[in-house]
């Protein structure tokens, strides 16, 4: 009989353990596999869109070769922008301005700018590629394609190898998501991200399911439970309307972006650790909704900071505004060009000069919502609201006076003395103090309240179904919101709010005359700024808001347009372009919009809805 062997016995638990052991650490890898961290997910991403890129490569060098068919080349194509869609909101978050150069930025020239001048650089990227493949011209370009698609996997690698070398907290995930909920709304479905296919609704889709992908990593099961429903529905209106001019954009803003976005902000709230990336943004993080007040922070936009910021000064700045005691012949203030009944415009097609029976070069823009821009005039000339204000003070067609003359005035005036006293703590005033006290005022001239923004902040359910229309128009078939971003409706581009686009429209001398001719204003490039000198800004403009546009016409530069309908008809008619005219770069498309009468009313309906002057003095 064989007998019981008792070491066998005893080395059994440990046997037992060590098994238990392998097993909790396969199931941990198993875990790890199957529900990564944020960090290696993105990676992954990364990864899957350079292997798209190579593809894209090889199939336009398949293309140039005759061996890949034009419908193939863009089943590639689309894959590639879908594939990047998934990581878009982490690259841009981390890489902005590298993305828009090289990876995904506007199809329009730009400049390179040095001391002794500018120069003009040719489009690259995604967007730059889309617009070529899908276009007339692709059988005569197939060099210039495989060039860029050699360019751009080049400019991908880089990126990529940088990206996997550094890892993200939550609160930088967060951050990214709601930033991209923002690119998404006010750039992804106007079009603007896909200038030849249109596929701006199913790119919407991959977008918004990547964040959702995301979000189920860093947040509680709870923040789960009520963001889950919202990008669910958000991915059901994206996958049934996916017709680019059918898309209910109005629907998608009010109940899922809006309410997606403040649910984002209170698990961002939630997240204890800090940011590692210090974006430069005008965007506020802070903020719950996209058409509130404090969407974007305005000292982002002024040599003023907040923490020197008050009533008080804001107060004496607006005395400065309506004092023609301090312009040169005594009789021109800042408020003879900007009268608050008229949303701080002058109604004129070109505003008076203080030289007697003359005007200023151009039409007079309104100060509502001023602030928030990087560049001011319509040229771009100035690059603060302090320096805006010092190009009136100095020109002898406007204020025609200097720093020296404006404070000695200021300083020997009695009824100043006490409030400068109360403000600054002294009885006298400096040049800084004075840019201040106006740049606290024109920064409070914001107008954030229209009917149209307290319907999608969910404040009222009433609106017009012709507003409804309007801004579906707007925002697709018509293209205004690929240059009149939301929430400004102006050219201060999303999701970070810091550079100011400038267009050439082609505008019309007269838009009554049986012979169209173009204004002779060449904008941009006469800015006197050395290092915007460039052909590319020939007839350039800063693109102006929309906003209480119902109070601020005559319309353009040049204020031409007396009406809304004519500017509608010219946008419509495919500017300077569609009227036959000879434009260098156009950057707005010379083809008619093929707008019906109705979409054409329901436009300026929308328009109108954005009208809030709070300002009005009775």
């Amino acid at each position: 009989m064989q007998k019981f062997n008792y070491t066998h016995r005893s080395a059994l638990p440990k046997l037992v353990s060590i098994l238990i052991i392998i097993s909790v650490l396969v199931l941990l890898q198993f875990s790890f596999i199957t529900k990564p961290n944020f960090n290696s997910l993105a990676f992954s991403y990364s990864a899957e869109f350079y292997q798209k890129v190579e593809s894209l490569k090889q199939a336009s060098l398949g293309y140039k070769n005759g061996a890949v068919a034009e419908n193939q080349l863009k089943d590639v194509l689309n894959e590639t922008r879908l594939a990047y869609k998934k990581i878009e909101f982490l690259y841009e978050y981390r890489y902005s301005n590298f993305v828009e150069e090289h990876i995904n930025g506007a199809p329009l020239f730009h400049i390179e700018r040095n001391e002794s001048g500018a120069y003009v650089i040719d489009p690259e990227g995604l967007q730059t590629i889309d617009e070529l493949v899908y276009s007339d011209e692709l059988k005569e370009n197939k060099n210039e394609l495989y060039s860029l698609c050699q360019k751009l996997e080049n400019e991908t690698k880089i990126i990529s190898n940088s990206f996997t070398q550094k890892n993200f907290k939550q609160v930088e995930i967060i951050e990214a998501i709601r930033l991209e909920l923002v690119r998404v709304f006010a750039m992804g479905i106007t079009g603007f991200d896909t200038p030849g296919s249109l596929h701006a609704i199913e790119e919407a889709r991959v977008s918004i399911g990547s964040m959702q992908e995301f979000l189920n990593i860093v947040s509680t099961p709870e923040q789960k439970e009520k963001v889950d429903r919202l990008f669910n529905e958000s991915l059901k209106l994206v996958s049934d309307q996916s017709n680019f001019n059918d898309f209910d954009r109005l629907k998608f803003l009010r109940d899922i972006v809006e309410p997606l976005y403040k649910q984002l902000y209170f698990i961002q709230e939630s997240v204890s650790d800090d940011r590692i990336v210090k974006i430069k943004s005008g965007w506020n993080s802070n903020s719950q909704s996209i058409f509130s007040d404090d969407f974007l922070n305005p000292y982002q936009y002024t040599e003023l900071t907040e923490a020197k910021n008050s009533d008080e000064l804001k107060s004496l700045g607006e005395l400065f505004f309506y004092d023609s005691s301090l312009s040169g012949n005594g009789k021109f203030s800042c408020a003879s060009c900007h009268n608050p009944n008229l949303a701080y415009t002058d109604g004129n097609a070109k505003s008076l000069s203080s030289v007697e029976g003359k005007t200023v070069q151009r039409n007079a823009p309104t100060l509502l919502n001023a602030v928030y821009s990087d560049r001011f005039f319509y040229d771009l000339r100035a690059f603060s609201l302090e320096q805006q204000a010092e190009h009136v003070i100095y020109n002898h067609m406007e204020f025609n006076t200097n720093y020296d003359a404006i404070l000695a005035k200021i300083n020997s005036n009695d009824k100043y003395t006490q409030l400068l006293k109360n403000v600054f703590g002294h009885t006298s005033i400096n040049r800084e103090e004075y840019s201040s006290a106006l740049a606290s005022y024109v920064m409070s001239l914001r107008s954030y309240n229209s009917s149209f923004d307290k319907y999608v902040r969910g404040e009222t359910d009433n609106i017009a179904d012709e507003v409804k229309l309007g801004f579906n128009v707007f925002m697709g078939k018509a293209n205004c919101g690929t240059c009149h971003f939301a929430p400004t409706f102006a050219g201060l581009v999303p999701p970070f709010y810091t550079k100011n686009e400038s267009e050439i429209l082609g505008v019309l001398a007269n838009p009554k005359s049986d012979n169209p001719q173009l204004d002779t204003d060449f904008g941009r490039n006469h800015n006197n700024l050395i290092s915007e000198k460039a052909w590319i800004y020939n007839r350039s403009f800063k693109t102006s808001t929309v906003r209480n546009i119902e109070n601020s016409g005559p319309y353009f530069h040049n204020g031409a347009y007396t009406s809304l309908e004519q500017v509608i008809e010219f946008y419509n008619n495919g500017g300077g372009l569609g009227y036959g005219l000879d434009v260098p770069n156009q950057t707005l498309s010379g083809d008619s919009l093929h707008l019906t009468d109705a979409e054409q009313k329901a436009l300026i309906a929308f328009m109108k809805s954005l009208s809030d002057n709070p300002f009005i003095k009775k």
